[in-house]
């Protein structure tokens, strides 16, 4: 009997890690840029000048423009870095863009406003699963579940992005 009962508690330790975690492993070829085009809502993860994946996204509920300053639901344009990650996030996961940068924060207090920040690259919110409908986040880049567990795995901090209009 309690032979049967280890059998059935190593069974089902089994079956639940093959559930399928949302960390994965990646052991291809190193990601050394990424590619926001915003216009065309494609995100490309490049091996020097090699495509080894891409995504459909959805951005800031006012997708046009460099964001300029913390509410306005724009995502930035320019150059920056993937600086963090978040494998507790409200949107299943999340990788961090170095925004605002130097520039940016200069920018926005000429103006007397804050640059704003927490810009991700995540997924969908825990508390609801399902397209939110077309840009509805406050500036980051979200992709499906399934996608930001592998863009998480594939991409290491450090790795440049740049966001194109």
């Amino acid at each position: 009997m309690k032979i049967i009962k280890f059998v059935a508690i190593a069974l089902m330790v089994v079956g639940l890690s093959a559930c399928g975690s949302k960390l994965k492993t990646y052991n291809g070829p190193e990601v050394t840029h990424v590619v926001v085009k915003k216009a065309e809502r494609k995100m490309y993860l490049l091996h020097h000048d090699r495509v080894l994946e891409d995504y459909d996204f959805d951005l800031g509920f006012a997708p046009r423009g460099h964001k300029s300053e913390e509410g306005d639901g724009r995502t930035p344009e320019g150059t920056y870095l993937i600086d963090r990650r978040n494998p507790n996030s409200k949107f299943h996961l999340s990788i961090g863009i170095s925004y605002p940068n130097a520039f940016d924060r200069a920018q926005a207090h000429a103006r007397g406003k804050s640059p704003g920040g927490d810009i991700f690259i995540h997924g969908q919110p825990n508390a609801f699963k399902g397209r939110n409908g077309p840009d509805w986040t406050a500036g980051c880049i979200a992709v499906k579940d399934k996608e930001i567990e592998w863009i998480y795995a594939m991409v290491k901090d450090g790795t440049p992005i740049t966001i194109q209009p």
